[in-house]
């Protein structure tokens, strides 16, 4: 596939994004047996974010910013595309890549919305996934969120912070959406009430907890998010 060249003026979206992850410290002093993910370190993952980010967000517009909480193993822990496994980029996005073809859950269900809202090509006109915390983390090589324990938040809290704050310059809009109600949701409102990074955000279900709870809903949830989006947007 080739990759599409930058529309006059400088850097977009896209190229942005690009920079942003490709130049991405990782956190220091990490709890001890807490391990950060760093997917941009492999080749394979940059060439294939790039040609993802080129393809899809290679202009200037303003997004909403969907927030998960931070990359897993098997999703942009591995691709280096939030809420996308390997399987997506292939079948949904029409990237190819070198990684095993693993499903994984959340970016399963973040794909039946894509395709019910129409297509990766429209929702990536208006819509950025990523994630509260931009690395992920591991504990005895199980994924670990950000929030999971207090010195461990206390440690990536700055890192978070400067993070968001370097993303939102890409062109965020003033409502976000935050994946995960409960714990991710109550920690970035009080990150949100301090440094007023969005004006609102409306909360969703975090996709892999309808996956594993509420499966026999699914298409009741597809639709839940999609009415956000749409109210997002509005």
């Amino acid at each position: 596939m080739s990759r599409a060249k930058n529309p006059p003026g400088g850097a977009t979206f896209g190229t942005n994004v690009i920079d942003f992850h490709e130049n991405l410290p990782m956190p220091h002093g990490l709890p001890p047996g807490i391990t950060a993910l760093a997917p941009y370190a492999n080749a394979g993952v940059r060439d294939t974010a790039r040609s993802f980010y080129l393809r899809f967000l290679n202009d200037t517009n303003r997004r909403v910013f969907v927030l998960g909480i931070n990359p897993g193993r098997l999703g942009s822990g591995l691709t280096g595309v939030s809420f996308t496994d390997a399987v997506a980029l292939r079948e949904n996005c029409g990237v190819e890549s070198n990684f095993s073809l693993q499903r994984e859950i959340s970016a399963k269900f973040v794909y039946m919305c894509i395709e019910e809202w129409g297509g990766a090509e429209k929702f990536y006109k208006d819509f950025y996934l990523t994630a509260v915390c931009p690395v992920g983390f591991t504990r005895n090589g199980i994924n670990y969120n950000y929030y999971d324990e207090p010195a461990l938040l206390s440690c990536v809290t700055p890192y978070i912070v400067q993070s968001l704050k370097k993303q939102i310059r890409f062109g965020a809009k003033r409502t976000a959406i935050i994946l995960g109600k409960g714990k991710n949701q109550k920690a970035f409102a009080k990150l949100n009430d301090e440094f007023h990074f969005f004006d609102t955000i409306l909360p969703l279900e975090h996709p892999r907890f309808v996956m594993q709870y509420r499966s026999a809903h699914l298409k009741e949830y597809v639709k839940k998010f999609n009415d956000t989006f749409a109210q997002a947007l509005s």
